[in-house]
């Protein structure tokens, strides 16, 4: 008998497409709240949310990947996610359409996405996977978050709490 690593994903919808990301770097999922806006910052950069006294920046992932913004309703919701930034845990909300499920993912399952350039969407996907007959596009949230506008928006905001902290 095989044996198969797998792996847990936190799958999503934005349109009718299915997204997964690792489980591991979810921290909790909550409905939508109020964001309050940060002036001068890019328009997938919704701004920031007060989730129990910390200041979270959110990002809205259809706007990320270029997709036409559309009302949020009551199953849009914010995976806030964990990561690692400049060797400092820090925490991120993501916009998505709708939490599907939590399911596990095969190494076998999973194929390498197409290469078709350096600055092209396929840079945020470890890989595509099959996923109960679906085709799932996993995401590499470090990716995503990695880009130099939201780690600029990020440390602002360390930056700002941390004087807020010291007053």
């Amino acid at each position: 008998m095989e044996v198969k690593e797998e792996e847990k994903y936190l799958m999503f919808f934005l349109d009718e497409e299915y997204y997964g990301i690792p489980i591991l770097k979810v921290n909790e999922i909550i409905g939508l709240m109020e964001i309050t806006t940060i002036p001068r910052t890019p328009s997938f950069m919704k701004g920031v949310i007060n989730l129990r006294g910390k200041i979270i920046p959110v990002m809205d992932l259809r706007l990320k990947f270029s997709m036409a913004e559309r009302p949020y309703d009551e199953q849009t919701c914010i995976i806030i996610v964990e990561l690692v930034i400049q060797n400092k845990k820090h925490f991120i909300g993501l916009v998505v359409d709708k939490v599907a499920e939590v399911v596990n993912v095969y190494s076998s399952d999973i194929e390498m996405p197409p290469q078709y350039g350096q600055d092209c969407e396929e840079s945020f996907l470890t890989g595509i996977g099959k996923v109960k007959e679906k085709v799932v596009m996993l995401l590499d949230i470090e990716m995503i978050v990695n880009c130099h506008e939201v780690v600029k928006i990020i440390t602002d905001n360390i930056k700002k709490q941390n004087e807020l902290e010291t007053v």
